[in-house]
This record gives structure tokens, sequence and C-alpha cells, in this order.
């Protein structure tokens, strides 16, 4: 009889082309689902709680996976992380309740992004924060990332080619957090439009170097105008940290 189990993953994105299976280039999804396939002799269909872009970091993401097999979850994770890269790491696998999807019955989830600004770049962990030459008025960005907080259309922040049957989304978390010349703004919400948070962030870069004043950030998402909002930051400094479910049967019912 069929069993679905539910399994978190760590993965360093550096190499990858992203979260999704593709036809060539190596994908998370597509290394996860050789790993299982092999595990249980039979073809399966990994679905993760979303996609996440080449380059792009999870400390917590969520997937699932329905097989027929004997094996345990205990010997499900133990033997995938035999044959997964060093790159891949499952850090939890268990039986899931029927039903579970592990993209549709999300609640939230946690994003951090990491940023270091002014000084000279480093060659050091390069490939996990995303250095910016100059120094960045840090109190603006802190004022400007409160703004994205609440309930709003975040068409603004949306980058092309994901149609969505709403882009509004409410955001509960929306905090920027400064260590010497490190910047982590972390942000949480029912759901993320592609590029979300690269784009929040790109437009919390602008605000840092005065291009862009922290006030003007309700007019832009009011405008939903792509073009008056900041840049794309780039994929090395993102990682999606945590997702969260609610309790079984409390399906959200809208894509996260």
């Amino acid at each position: 009889m069929p069993r679905t189990f539910r399994i978190t993953v760590e993965y360093d994105g550096a190499a990858w082309c992203g979260w999704q299976r593709q036809a060539v280039d190596p994908s998370i999804q597509g290394a996860l689902e050789e790993v299982f396939s092999t595990l249980s002799g039979q073809a399966v269909t990994v679905h993760g709680s979303g996609r996440t872009d080449a380059g792009v970091h999870a400390l917590g993401q969520v997937a699932h996976f329905t097989c027929e097999t004997n094996m345990e979850p205990d010997q499900l994770l133990r033997g995938g992380n035999s044959l997964l890269p060093p790159d891949i790491v499952i850090r939890e696998c268990a039986e899931a309740p029927p039903g579970f999807h592990a993209r549709y019955d999300v609640v939230s989830k946690l994003y951090a992004y990491h940023m270091a600004h002014g000084g000279t770049r480093p060659a050091v962990g390069r490939q996990y924060s995303w250095h910016i030459h100059r120094s960045l008025d840090v109190f603006a960005m802190e004022r400007a990332a409160g703004h994205f907080l609440g309930t709003h259309d975040f068409a603004a922040f949306e980058g092309v080619g994901s149609p969505r049957t709403t882009t509004v989304r409410t955001v509960s978390l929306s905090r920027l957090e400064a260590e010497d010349n490190r910047l982590t703004f972390q942000v949480r919400a029912d759901g993320f439009l592609r590029y979300m948070v690269r784009n929040l962030v790109g437009t919390l870069k602008e605000v840092g170097a005065g291009k862009i004043d922290p006030e003007a950030i309700p007019g832009i998402l009011a405008s939903k105008n792509r073009a008056l909002a900041g840049p794309t930051a780039p994929p090395q400094g993102l990682f999606l940290m945590e997702v969260e479910y609610g309790p079984p049967g409390a399906r959200k019912g809208t894509p996260a």
C-alpha cells in the first residue's frame, strides 16, 4: 500500500540549477527523486514546498513523496544521505498523514537574505552573501522593511514568468538585523511570488544607497509597478529557513 513520507532537506544551491527538475541541468528535486527511486525500486516523484532558484540555498526545505516500501523513515533518511552528494542532506524523514501535500498545505515560509556592505569583497563565503561595495544607510533600510508588513498586493515585487491567481500576500515578519558590516533581512509570509524576496532586498539596497526614500515603499506597493521597485538581488545570499504547516487537514489552498 502506498505510503507518504515528509522530508526536511538542507542544501547548498551553488552548484545546482535550482529546486525544479530540468531536462539536462542538475536539480535538487531530480537528485532526490533519483535517490528515492533507487531505494524503493520504483519511480518516485518528490514534491517540494516550492521552488528555489539557481544559486539559492535552503536549511529547511520541506518535500514529500509517495511510494510502496517496507523501509522505515530512519532507513530512508540514512539510505538517502548515503547516496546524495555532500551539498544535499536530508535532515528529517517521517511518515506523513494521508493527503499531506508539501506545497498546498503550507501556512508560512521564512526566508533570510545575507548581505555585507562597505570594505573589500570577501573571497571566502562569497557564495553565501551579497557584498555591496559602498556603505549603506541601515536605519533607512530598517524603516523601509517595516512597510512590507501586513497584507499587500506585491505585484511591484514579482518577477515575470510565473502567473498567479493573486499577487496579494500577508507578511508577518520583515526585519533587518545588523552586526558590524553584515546585514540579514528576515521575511516571513503566507506565500511568496517569483523573485519576491530578492526584489524586496534589491529595493532595500536602493533605499540604503539613498536612491529610494523609505517612505516611498507604500506608494510602490500601491502602484503595482515593477519598474518603481529596486533591482533583483543576486541569488547567493538567499536561504529558505523554515516552512510552517498547520494541523492535518487545514489546507491553505493557495500555493506558497
